[in-house]
């Protein structure tokens, strides 16, 4: 499987028909065609067939169509950070959790970065049960989330930020200003984003102690969009204090009161120690749970494009 044979199944892929995905790379049908049988062979699969209305795709074929853009997207990011590395430019890849990420991060990152003009950051959204594995493996260079319950010798962890975990609805829901119970909190509709669907952190460990029923949880693409639909009094959401202050203050939320919420948490950063841990790393590690970092990720500023660079995959197909 080699970059040119990818190339020329994605632009069948975007063009419909191998004539066009020719004319598109500038090449001859033969080579597109060959190229498309040399992956037909090597995955012992058709990947696609024509009919009447265009391509129908095999389920492999429709995977690999996902999957091969995504490798070539790979591909020339690899040349890009090669050609600025060559130029000295330093890049750090952050792991973190989706609270983090979503809630945290652009503050810290933005802070961090203007005291570095040669950085680029790219901070991708992992599960926080995959950070030792993803630090060993030098895949990262530092993980920022729930705090592991067993931490590899080789590697060491530090608090970052504390955090009040609460939960919130709108002013027009029915627990709104009621001391609720666990048994009215578990059939209440939970509005929640990505974090909810990991094991590690204080949502899941939140939806678990009051023993919430599958049926009751809405996993949104984020934790703004679960918390858009609470503000219009469709259910409970949780989140951090220092998130939702602003909507609380307005009376946008109303905070609910029980012996079950809130609860405390906070996030940890993890390095590998040792030889070959980039200097920039270890100087976020150090720099994270600084007050002045605190309340940079408090007051989720925006930051410069030129510095971060999210990692970002691209699929055609659902």
């Amino acid at each position: 499987m080699t970059p040119a044979q990818l190339r020329a199944y994605v632009a069948v892929v975007r063009m419909g028909s191998v004539k066009q995905a020719a004319a598109q790379l500038d090449v001859s049908e033969s080579a597109v065609s060959l190229h498309i049988a040399q992956l037909r062979k090597e995955f012992g699969d058709k990947l696609f067939s024509r009919t009447a209305v265009g391509l129908a795709f095999t389920p492999g074929g429709l995977r690999l169509a996902s999957r091969a853009s995504e490798l070539l997207g790979l591909q020339d990011r690899t040349v890009v950070e090669v050609t600025a590395a060559a130029r000295g430019r330093r890049m750090l890849r952050v792991a973190a959790c989706s609270l983090f990420a979503e809630l945290a991060a652009p503050g810290l990152i933005e802070l961090f970065t203007r005291r570095a003009a040669d950085l680029d950051v790219e901070l991708s959204v992992r599960d926080a049960g995959a950070f030792e594995t993803l630090l060993l493996t030098r895949a990262v260079d530092i993980a920022i989330g729930p705090q592991p319950p067993v931490v590899d010798p080789a590697i060491t962890c530090r608090p970052v930020m504390n955090y009040r975990l609460v939960t919130v609805v709108g002013p027009d829901h029915p627990l709104a200003g009621v001391r609720a119970s666990a048994a009215q909190l578990r059939e209440q509709t939970w509005l929640l984003g990505p974090s909810a669907t990991t094991q590690l952190g204080a949502v899941p460990a939140m939806l678990r102690r009051l023993a919430v029923p599958e049926d009751q949880q809405q996993i949104f693409q984020s934790h703004a969009a679960a918390l858009g639909e609470a503000k219009r009094g469709k259910g409970v959401a949780p989140a951090p204090a220092f998130t939702v202050a602003p909507e609380v203050r307005n009376g946008d939320l109303l905070l609910l009161a029980g012996t079950h919420t809130p609860t405390e948490d906070g996030w940890h950063s993890l390095l590998l120690d040792g030889a070959g841990t980039p200097s920039a790393a270890a100087e976020l590690f150090r720099f994270a749970s600084t007050s002045r970092a605190i309340q940079a990720m408090m007051r989720g500023a925006g930051v410069s494009v030129g510095h971060f660079k999210p990692a970002v995959h691209v699929t055609l197909w659902s």
